[in-house]
């Protein structure tokens, strides 16, 4: 069994003298859950469409599943769910009337197909709504009805493009919820497009930066925010109980210095009554003892970890100052 599901080599698309992906070159293991981030016009949904066999890439390779989606389109399709931005359906057909004839497309038979819809829409929370036109649907309706609609022929690859818009909070929890049971506990590798970096670092095993068709980071968080804020991987904040007496704001001195003179401490700022302390280490417990020898009272000490939307801005930043 091949180790990656969905595997892009050197993958390269144009068109006229636009370059929309740029030698891209991916890697997904079976049972993932993937992030890819990027701007608009960055080259996801173009590297997407090469996936799914529904564009042709100028040079390189897309297997997914281990099948070359350029030559092999069809039989991709029928091992992968694909949701997009703005799914469409049959106006007039109910939700479950939908999902019973992308069943029937997929061979399943009458009675099981009947059965299987029904089961998706309580999954995704339309049981109620299964005899509703399709017309009828709100925006989130029709993304909840969207996934069941790639649920229905069991997919192993569910790709999912902007899949929480429109949907309202307590939805969009419920439906995050259910994407990391369907990687996590029956084994579905899930490639994930979106904008929502908080969504994404929620329940996204990796992420992939993509900036002009170019892959230009990826990793977990931790290791992202480590190749990035290497010269600050960590950032604590103390509030001080900041003395009024001349002789007691040499305290407040000493414990700086104190502080600049701890392994692994690489910056020490003072900001009104408030401490800045950028460390390589996570040294929480010397910062603490050295506050209390120095005789400074200390209101509170935040701990400060990178996430996504810092890692992400800081790409962009770095991307953009190198042009």
């Amino acid at each position: 069994m091949d180790r990656y599901i969905i595997e892009l080599i050197d993958l390269t698309k144009v068109y006229g003298t636009f370059t929309a992906v740029d030698k891209l070159n991916l890697a997904i293991p079976r049972g993932e859950i993937y992030g890819l981030l990027g701007p608009n016009g960055a080259g996801k949904s173009t590297a997407i469409l090469m996936m799914l066999g529904l564009t042709e890439p100028i040079s390189g390779t897309v297997n997914v599943c281990g099948i070359n989606s350029t030559t092999n389109p069809i039989e991709v399709r029928r091992k992968v769910g694909y949701l997009p931005e703005d799914v469409g359906f049959y106006e007039d057909y109910t939700g479950l009337e939908n999902l019973v004839y992308t069943a029937r497309l997929n061979s399943i038979p009458p009675v099981e197909a009947e059965e299987k819809a029904m089961s998706l829409l309580e999954r995704v929370g339309l049981k109620d709504e299964a005899g509703k036109k399709a017309g009828k649907y709100s925006r989130g309706m029709r993304q909840r009805l969207g996934l069941a609609d790639v649920l229905i022929k069991s997919p192993e690859v569910i790709i999912l493009d902007e899949p929480t818009l429109g949907i309202d909070p307590k939805g969009v929890q419920e439906l995050l919820d259910l994407i990391v049971r369907l990687s996590k506990e029956e084994g579905h590798t899930v490639l994930l497009s979106s904008h929502h970096l908080h969504q994404v670092q929620e329940i996204c095993d990796r992420v992939g930066l993509i900036v002009n068709g170019k892959l230009i980071a990826e990793g977990n968080i931790a290791s992202l925010s480590q190749q990035l804020f290497a010269d600050e991987p960590l950032s604590l904040e103390a509030g001080l109980k900041m003395p009024t007496q001349n002789n007691d704001v040499s305290r407040v001195e000493n414990l700086i210095e104190t502080l600049r003179n701890l392994e692994g401490v690489m910056k020490v700022n003072l900001q009104g009554n408030e401490l800045h302390i950028g460390c390589s280490q996570d040294n929480t417990e010397k910062i603490v003892e050295a506050i209390i020898k120095n005789g400074v009272g200390l209101s509170y000490l935040n701990k400060k970890e990178y996430g996504l939307n810092e890692i992400y801005n800081r790409y962009f930043e770095e991307v953009n100052n190198s042009r």
